[in-house]
C-alpha cells in the first residue's frame, strides 16, 4: 500500500497530478480541492495516497491532508459510491461542509454536487450519519509526525481508524515510530 508520496510536482492536468519521487513518476488523481492548494510546478509537495487495486488497474489518489483521505475512504465504503463519486463529493464539499450535512441530514447541498443525485444524496447522508462526526485523522487533537505515521500503520494492519486513535493517543509523547507501533499493537491486544 503507499500511504503517502512526498516529491516533486511535474505536471498539472485536472484532475490529476504527476509527482516525481526519487525518478519515478507516480499519476495521482486528486479532487479539485487538493488540487487548488498544490504548490507551483516544480516545488515539493506531499500527498496522502490510498492505492485502489481494480482489475483492470491500479489507481493512485491523492489528498492534501489526512482528514479528507479518510473521509474519502469512508465514502467508498458505502454501497454505490465510487471513487469518482467520492473525489466529486471533495471536489464539490470540503470535509467540514461534509460533515456539516451529514449532521443536518441536508440532501440539498449534496446534489448540488454535480453527479450525485437524490437517491444517492439520501444514501450518502444514511449511510454517513453518525460517522462523520467521529474526529477524523488529522482533525485538532489527532497526532502528528511519528504518531500519524503509527496510526497510519496500525489502519494498515486492519484495525480500524477508531481503534488506533485510542492506541495512539495512549501512546507517550515523543515516542519512536518502531516503538510506538510495538506498543500500540500490546495495547490493542489487551483490548
Amino acid at each position: 500500500m503507499i500511504g503517502r508520496l512526498v516529491g516533486r510536482l511535474v505536471a498539472k492536468h485536472p484532475p490529476q497530478v504527476v509527482v516525481d519521487v526519487a525518478g519515478v513518476g507516480y499519476e495521482v488523481d486528486v479532487p479539485m480541492s487538493t488540487f487548488f492548494n498544490l504548490p507551483a510546478t516544480g516545488e515539493t509537495v506531499t500527498l496522502h495516497t490510498h492505492l485502489a487495486v481494480r482489475e483492470d488497474a491500479h489507481v493512485l489518489y491523492g489528498f492534501g491532508s489526512v482528514e479528507e483521505r479518510a473521509a474519502f475512504r469512508r465514502l467508498i465504503r458505502i454501497s454505490g459510491v465510487g471513487a469518482r463519486t467520492a473525489l466529486a463529493l471533495l471536489s464539490g464539499l470540503s470535509v467540514a461542509d461534509l460533515a456539516q450535512a451529514v449532521a443536518v441530514q441536508d440532501s440539498a447541498r449534496l446534489t448540488k454536487v454535480p453527479g450525485i443525485g437524490k437517491k444517492t444524496a439520501e444514501r450518502l447522508l444514511l449511510e454517513l450519519k453518525g460517522k462523520l462526526a467521529e474526529p477524523l485523522p488529522g482533525a485538532a487533537g489527532t497526532p502528528a509526525g511519528a504518531g500519524a505515521d503509527i496510526l497510519n500503520a496500525l489502519i494498515a494492519l486492519g484495525y480500524s481508524e477508531k481503534e488506533a486513535l485510542a492506541a495512539v493517543k495512549g501512546l507517550p509523547s515523543g515516542v519512536a515510530v518502531a516503538d510506538g507501533i510495538r506498543a500500540a499493537l500490546k495495547a490493542l491486544a489487551k483490548s
